[in-house]
C-alpha cells in the first residue's frame, strides 16, 4: 500500500468530467480518478476547508461517526475493474475494524473532513499512475553527457 495525498481536482480533457489527482506522499507518483460533480465539490470544499449553512452528506457522515464514537482509520483504493476503482472505509467502533464499501471520491471527501489517510494498493499505483515528470536537463548538463559518452571506448565495457 501506497500513502497518497490529494494533489488537486482537474478536468480531464477528452470527457469534460471532474477528475481528483492524488499523490503518493514521496511525491514520485500521480493517480488520476473520475469523479462526479458533487463529490468534486465536495472535495474543493474539504481542501478549501469551506463551510457550508448546511451539512453536505459527507459532512453528515462525519457527524454520524462522530455520533457513534467511531472513527475513519484510512480509506483503502483497493482495485480497479472495468476502468472503475474500488475503495473501502476502514472504520474502528468499540475497539474492532469494520471495512465498509465505498466509491473512491466519497472515500476522498470524508477522510479530507476527519484528517484520515488514504491508501491505494500497490497493484493500482504500479498500474495505473504516472511517475512525476523529471526536470528539464539544462544545456550544460547535456554538453556534459555528451563529452561523457564520446569519452567512451568499447573497452570501458568490459570491466
Amino acid at each position: 500500500m501506497r500513502k497518497m495525498t490529494v494533489d488537486k481536482l482537474g478536468i480531464d480533457l477528452l470527457t469534460h468530467d471532474p477528475v481528483v489527482i492524488l499523490r503518493d506522499v514521496e511525491g514520485a507518483r500521480y493517480l488520476t480518478i473520475l469523479i462526479g460533480p458533487f463529490e468534486a465539490t465536495a472535495i474543493a470544499l474539504a481542501l478549501e476547508g469551506a463551510s457550508v449553512p448546511r451539512p453536505l452528506s459527507h459532512d453528515l457522515m462525519r457527524s454520524i461517526l462522530t455520533t457513534l464514537g467511531a472513527r475513519l482509520e484510512q480509506v483503502v483504493i483497493h482495485d480497479i475493474r472495468e476502468s472503475t476503482f474500488f475503495a473501502k472505509l476502514v472504520v474502528r467502533t468499540n475497539g474492532d475494524l469494520q471495512e465498509i464499501d465505498a466509491r473512491p471520491s466519497d472515500g476522498i471527501a470524508l477522510a479530507l473532513r476527519v484528517q484520515a489517510p488514504i491508501y491505494v494498493s500497490d497493484k493500482i499505483v504500479l498500474e495505473e499512475s504516472v511517475a512525476e515528470k523529471t526536470r528539464p536537463v539544462d544545456d550544460a548538463e547535456m554538453a556534459k553527457f555528451k563529452r561523457f559518452l564520446e569519452g567512451l571506448k568499447p573497452s570501458d565495457f568490459n570491466r
